[in-house]
């Protein structure tokens, strides 16, 4: 105790701390994590709804991919009368998109088709099959597909089918598919058949895997497709699915996919603006405008999103004024003289 006595005689005495000054240090630490992990939550909370939005679209464009394969599917099972597989194929796309383009009118028809009653064939004598016509009916469809006669070459094929099945069978596959893949083709870029285009491929593929331009036809069809079932109900999907395929060329009978995304990129440019989106409107409005001209509601709309998204700002003052160095005239300034001191006259005296 006297050895700790003698250390600390002479040494300055520590300054208390008065407790308000500890609790307002506390405190103050205390609000600044509290805003820093208040920052941190808002941060992780937008990241995460942020993913979850990109996530959601790209969820969604795949399963609009599998309701349009399903749906061509579906066509082909009730070509070849397999009405339940249709059935349940159509069925499971009106659970998953009840406004898919067709899907219900479609399931009628199978329902109808399924429920119509067998008739009873009366049995007779069957005649000896004349695999004559084989032959002739071969040639005809060779010369029909060598005229690209399509459809005129695929009942020559099927009539010879059932003549004789197994005649020249290697070949007339692979005329079969040359038909089908061609007439598929056809239908797509010359006629607009989007649909039937689309079902003549997957026929052909089929016989055999399709080519890269077809394959990618098909697909550029399905997209268009799609893009048209959200048609004035969401501009902004549909902008994205004729976008993907701005470049195919296609037409729907009705509108090519130009006159397409020139009518929807109004439309979304027309949304944009009533949700005050300026900026973008006038980006939706000038890729419309790239195409052709504006109607007058775009017209309107554009030329107010444009003075919101650019103001006007005011022109500066460019005259400049110089002032002379000091001790020196300006150049400008004439010099100064001074005029002659007049004396005044002094009248004599009278």
């Amino acid at each position: 105790m006297i050895e700790n006595t003698e250390t600390t005689e002479g040494t300055q005495p520590n300054k208390p701390v008065t407790p308000t000054a500890k609790s307002g240090r506390g405190r103050q630490f205390l609000f600044n994590a509290l805003g820093v992990i208040v920052l941190l939550v808002v941060a992780i909370l937008g990241g995460y709804s942020s993913g979850l939005g990109i996530r959601r679209s790209n969820q969604d464009s795949v399963i609009m991919q599998q309701l349009g394969e399903q749906y061509q599917n579906a066509l082909i099972d009730i070509q070849f009368g397999r009405y339940e597989n249709a059935k349940q194929r159509l069925e499971w796309i009106i659970d998953n998109e009840p406004t898919f383009p067709g899907a219900m009118e479609k399931l009628t028809e199978v329902l109808v088709l399924s429920n119509q009653p067998t008739p009873t064939l009366t049995p007779s004598l069957t005649p000896t099959p004349d695999f004559s016509g084989a032959q002739e009916a071969f040639t005809r469809a060779q010369q029909l597909i060598a005229a690209q006669d399509w459809t005129g070459a695929l009942q020559a094929l099927d009539s010879m089918r059932k003549m004789d099945a197994n005649y020249e069978q290697s070949k007339v596959d692979g005329m079969y598919y040359f038909a089908l893949r061609n007439y598929g083709y056809s239908l797509i870029v010359q006629q607009g058949n989007l649909e039937g285009g689309i079902y003549q491929l997957t026929l052909a593929e089929r016989f055999g895997p399709l080519d890269r331009d077809s394959d990618g036809l098909r697909n550029g069809a399905r997209y268009y497709l799609i893009g048209a079932s959200f048609w004035e109900l969401d501009w902004a999907e549909a902008l994205n699915y004729f976008n993907q395929v701005a470049g195919y060329g296609l037409w729907d009978g009705t509108m090519t996919v130009g006159e397409r995304i020139h009518i929807a990129s109004m439309r979304y440019g027309d949304e944009l603006f009533g949700r005050g989106q300026f900026c973008d409107a006038v980006t939706q409005y000038q890729n419309a405008q790239a195409i052709a001209v504006l109607d007058a509601a775009a017209t309107e709309n554009f030329e107010a999103a444009y003075r919101q998204c650019y103001p006007a700002t005011a022109t500066p003052d460019l005259t400049l004024t110089v002032s002379p160095p000091a001790g020196s005239e300006s150049p400008t300034e004439e010099p100064k003289t001074e005029e002659p001191t007049v004396p005044p006259t002094i009248a004599p005296p009278q």
